[in-house]
């Protein structure tokens, strides 16, 4: 089986060479399909960047001594997030945050830290005195413990 330690150095040189990029993912099952997922930090990635990650994986590792499927892409926009850096990058996007007790809270994620994210959000809430119900903005602090997934929300406008 090929050596999740060996890829994983092969990719870190890579990243070594472009700071700009980050590792989301990387799994290889026990038929040696390597599964590997790389993301910009600021900007959409390119095929020919997962080329260029494929490549180095590819080119160091010797398929006369191990065969092995490789695969290198970036995160899809319908899966949750994985690392910290997807938070980052996501900054000023619209959210949903499903949390370990099945409340889901959907926003604009407005800060990251270490230890937790702020979305904030609107509800329509009835004012004492007022017919309509009025729209109220609100911020809520959610720390990464309590947080089960983060997935972006997607509209086309």
């Amino acid at each position: 089986m090929v050596n999740k330690d060996t890829v994983l150095e092969l990719i870190n040189e890579k990243l070594e060479e472009n700071p700009e990029f980050y590792l989301v993912d990387l799994k290889i099952n026990n038929a040696n399909k390597i599964y590997i997922e790389i993301d910009h930090k600021l900007n959409p990635i390119s095929i020919n960047d997962c080329i260029g990650f494929s490549r180095q994986v590819e080119h160091n590792l010797d398929r006369e001594e191990e065969d092995f499927e490789l695969e290198v892409t970036s995160p899809g926009l319908s899966q949750p997030f994985k690392v910290h850096y997807q938070y980052i990058k996501n900054l000023g996007k619209e959210v949903k945050v499903m949390l370990n007790s099945s409340k889901t809270v959907q926003g604009i994620l407005e800060e990251v830290t270490d230890e937790d994210i702020m979305v904030s959000f609107e509800t329509k809430e009835k004012i004492e005195g007022k017919k309509k119900k009025l729209k109220v903005q609100h911020e809520q602090k959610i720390q990464f413990e309590e947080i089960k997934e983060t997935k972006i929300i997607v509209k086309f406008k």
